[in-house]
């Protein structure tokens, strides 16, 4: 789900495409967040993590591009196969696209990246 006012139909088209192929890699479900956020952001995301329909084999990205906010939760089955440590990295590859200012770059390769740490650990 690419949100918000953030993408042009391309780069949300994009962005789908990302989603479902790396989910046919993983076999985990993605979800991608963007716009503003209510509160303090660790607890939103969860919170929207928690909704999802399979929150322990879930992955949610969460962007809120104006305040400059990125999280990233991942569900057990999920932390099973990828380490904080890839989630890290990953989330530095993002802030640098975001600086580049390559929002939909960014969020697609966080997808990309996590899908190939959670495949390569299968």
């Amino acid at each position: 789900m690419a949100s918000g006012d953030f993408f042009s139909n391309a780069e949300r088209l994009a962005i789908d495409t990302t989603i479902r192929r790396s989910e046919q890699l993983c076999r985990f479900e993605f979800s991608v967040y963007v716009g503003d956020i209510n509160g303090a952001s660790r607890p939103f995301a969860t919170r929207l993590h928690n909704t999802l329909v399979a929150p322990a084999r879930s992955i949610l990205i969460l962007v809120d591009p104006t305040a400059r906010i990125l999280e990233v939760v991942t569900g057990a089955q999920v932390r099973r196969k990828v380490t904080d440590s890839e989630i890290e990295l990953t989330v530095a590859a993002m802030q640098s696209q975001f600086a580049e200012g390559q929002l939909a770059e960014g969020v697609k390769q966080g997808i990309e990246r996590i899908a190939e740490h959670a495949h390569t650990q299968a």
